[in-house]
């Protein structure tokens, strides 16, 4: 049991410095916006979620009312539901309803990842030690990024703020370079966002309903212009033995 706990921990251990490093920049931005240090780090504690936190802020520091903000949730992390399902195939009759609870809550883009790579079978005690370090570090970073917010100067606060947008340009640009189903979905998101902003007929939406409706419009003009059929599709081996 100790080796399986502490397998897990060695395999989140790239996970945890990763989130600690991005949460430290939403500390900064939480406390910026007037939230307190305690705060923030509950937030971190209780929703392990990079992309839905920051679109969370977002809607928190606008004022946005508490539908806006469970929408946003919902289309943002939607995507845990589906991993969810598909890591729910490997876990054997030892992984209780509550286990899978619990697993279910830390079962983030990179812990899926890491858990579906692992060649072992997967043991509940390995799930929890490869949740351990990435809350561990998502929580402490939001917790180190909210106090050194006040001991940081101005340009360095605003630096790092920016590191945020890098990260999601650094997830976007790679697809984008090589599928023009990628750059059409992220422009029409793009323009969508934009008309929002700035034509006057749509004013009245809030910004919280802006990243919904941004979002949705984006996805269905991809589900719309490139749809995939999955029964069309041949298995690599048989596109390998054809070629």
């Amino acid at each position: 049991m100790k080796g399986e706990y502490k397998a897990g921990l060695a395999d989140g251990l790239a996970i945890g410095i990763g989130y600690f490093s991005v949460s430290f920049t939403f500390g900064i931005l939480a406390v910026k916006g007037g939230l307190s240090a305690l705060t923030a780090g509950l937030i971190s504690l209780t929703n392990l979620t990079s992309a839905g936190q920051f679109a969370g802020l977002t809607v928190i520091l606008a004022h946005g009312s508490l539908v806006e903000l469970a929408l946003t949730q919902l289309v943002i992390n939607l995507r845990y539901a589906l991993m969810s399902l598909s890591l729910s195939q490997r876990l054997g009759p030892e992984f209780t309803t509550r286990r899978r609870m619990t697993i279910a809550f830390a079962n983030t883009d990179e812990i899926f990842a890491v858990a579906m790579g692992r060649k072992a079978p997967l043991t509940p005690v390995y799930m929890y030690g490869l949740a351990t370090l990435p809350i561990l570090g998502w929580t402490l970073g939001t917790v180190s990024g909210a106090v050194a917010s006040g001991l940081l100067n101005a340009a360095v606060r605003s630096a790092l703020g920016v590191a945020l947008y890098s990260m999601f340009v650094a997830i976007v640009v790679p697809p984008m370079r090589q599928l023009k189903s990628v750059r059409i979905v992220v422009a029409a998101a793009v323009i969508v966002s934009c008309l929002i902003a700035w034509v006057p007929l749509f004013k009245f939406i809030s910004s919280g309903f802006a990243i919904i409706l941004s979002t949705l419009a984006a996805a269905a003009l991809g589900a719309w212009l490139f749809p995939v059929d999955l029964a069309d599709e041949e298995p690599a081996e048989k596109q390998e033995a054809s070629a």
